[in-house]
Formats: structure tokens, C-alpha cells, sequence
């Protein structure tokens, strides 16, 4: 059965990190996408978690499409084996490209960028910009707090709905997020504002 997330932006960091597991799991997530036949968006670099994402995929046969801003591309981070390379003018225009591209969005360990592409993404579905679903890998418990914070903090401080928290989707498995990205892209967000009948 073919999936309902036909391509799947990822958002991680451009360096390793300090737990080989990070790296591992960016792998293991593109090369079940390739399988699964999920065309990859990301971030278009070569180095770190991206460059591991964009591998597996490719590994396993996979369509990758990389978005790069050309100030990266100058640099020469950009990835050259993807399947499609596309260079846009700033980071802004990036994250607009990726999520035309994308059917949903899955967040690896990064850094303050790949916070920043999450919770733009969390943010668009709150005010209703775009209605697709997102996941966070929580590899050996990176995001541990991140979580706690977002699902029970930001809600007893009366910031946001338990309904709305659970727009942010987190597993340890990158099967179980992925089927969990599925069933949410089926049956949709909870959202800020409610449209009139």
C-alpha cells in the first residue's frame, strides 16, 4: 500500500553531533524513505545529519531533492549526487521551498536552525498556512525537554491547547513516527483558528 506522505521534508543538523546514534538514525530514516518509496526533501548540504539522510536514501534508491540557499552553494556544502539541487535566494526562501515540496515534516537532532524549521512548521499549522503533519525522532533522548516543554509546560502556562501540543508529534522509532505522520495526515491538525461553517 502506497504511503499518503508521497514526499517528506527532514529537518536535522549539518554536523554529526556528539552521540554516533544521530548519525545512524539519519541514515536508518533516509533509507526507509527510500523503501517506502517517500521522495526526501532537506536541506540540500553534503555534511552531518543532512549529508547522512540524503545517503541512505539514495542508498536504498530513493528520490532526494536538497533546497540550498546560494551562499551555502558558494561554499561548495552543496550535495552533488541528489537527484535534484535546487539553489534559492536566502534561508527564508528555503523553508517556503521545502514545504511546497513537502507532504509533512520530520525533525532530526540539529541545532538552532532545525528549531527554527520545526516550529516555523508548527507555527504555519497554528495559523492555519498549511494543514501537514510533524514528527520529531527523538534519538536517545535528545529531545527530551524539548518535548516536556512543548506538551506540558507551554500548555499549564496557558500559551497553548493540549490539542495544539499534540500537533507535534515525537517517537524514539522512526517506524512508529512514520506511521504516526500517516494516520495524521489523514485526519489533519488540530487547529488555532476554527474555519466557519
Amino acid at each position: 500500500m502506497a504511503s499518503v506522505l508521497r514526499s517528506l521534508c527532514v529537518f536535522c543538523g549539518s554536523r554529526d553531533g556528539s552521540n554516533p546514534a544521530f548519525v545512524a538514525a539519519a541514515r536508518a530514516t533516509g533509507r526507509l524513505l527510500g523503501e517506502r518509496g517517500i521522495r526526501l526533501v532537506y536541506g540540500g548540504g553534503s555534511l552531518g545529519m543532512m549529508g547522512a539522510v540524503a545517503d541512505g536514501c539514495l542508498e536504498a534508491g530513493g528520490e532526494v531533492i536538497g533546497v540550498i540557499p546560494g551562499f551555502l552553494m558558494d561554499l561548495e556544502l552543496g550535495h552533488q549526487g541528489v537527484t535534484s539541487l535546487e539553489v534559492v535566494p536566502d534561508m527564508l526562501s528555503r523553508k517556503q521551498r521545502m514545504a511546497e515540496l513537502s507532504d509533512g515534516f520530520l525533525t532530526l537532532p540539529g541545532g538552532i536552525g532545525t528549531l527554527d524549521e520545526l516550529f516555523e512548521m508548527l507555527t504555519w499549522v497554528r495559523l492555519d498556512v498549511h494543514s501537514k503533519p510533524n514528527g520529531m525522532l527523538n534519538v536517545a533522548g535528545y529531545y527530551d525537554e524539548l518535548i516536556a516543554f512543548c506538551h506540558r509546560t507551554q500548555v499549564s502556562g496557558g500559551f497553548i491547547s493540549a490539542e495544539n501540543a499534540a500537533n507535534l508529534i515525537a517517537s524514539d522509532s522512526i517506524v512508529d513516527l512514520l506511521a504516526a505522520l500517516e494516520r495524521a495526515a489523514v485526519t489533519g491538525p488540530s487547529t488555532y483558528f476554527t474555519n466557519p461553517a
